[in-house]
């Protein structure tokens, strides 16, 4: 995993978890990798794995069975999903229309431009 400067190293680590339960990869009450294999993976210090899964666990994104491992709390994606797209609304979207009214970007241009990017998808 490659990370970036614009948010401390375990939020983006938290994220990346985020994104893997939205694409299905860890389903609700699948186990997700431990502290140890998640630091192996990502190469990082396993206290910041700690401080991500602490992260999650604290948002109810994931829990932890003491002696078996942390798994996805049922739910998780549908809390994951509601979230993103409040954030998305309220955050992004606001800025890609001052830049589509500053350049003249249409809704037809866009949707136009989201059917060649579903096309390329299936």
């Amino acid at each position: 995993m490659t990370f970036t400067n614009d948010k401390a190293i375990y939020i983006q680590m938290a994220d990346r978890l985020c994104d893997e339960i939205l694409a299905g990869t860890y389903k609700d009450d699948d186990r997700i990798p431990s502290v140890r294999e998640y630091a192996v993976m990502l190469e990082v210090n396993a206290n910041t794995v700690v401080k991500a899964y602490d992260e999650l666990s604290r948002a109810n994104i994931i829990y932890n069975r003491r002696g078996l491992g942390y798994f996805v709390t049922p739910g998780a994606k549908k809390q994951i999903l509601k979230e993103r797209k409040q954030e998305f609304m309220k955050e992004r979207l606001p800025e890609l229309f001052r830049q589509m009214l500053l350049l003249d970007i249409t809704m037809d241009d866009v949707a136009e431009a989201f059917k060649s990017v579903q096309n390329v998808k299936d």
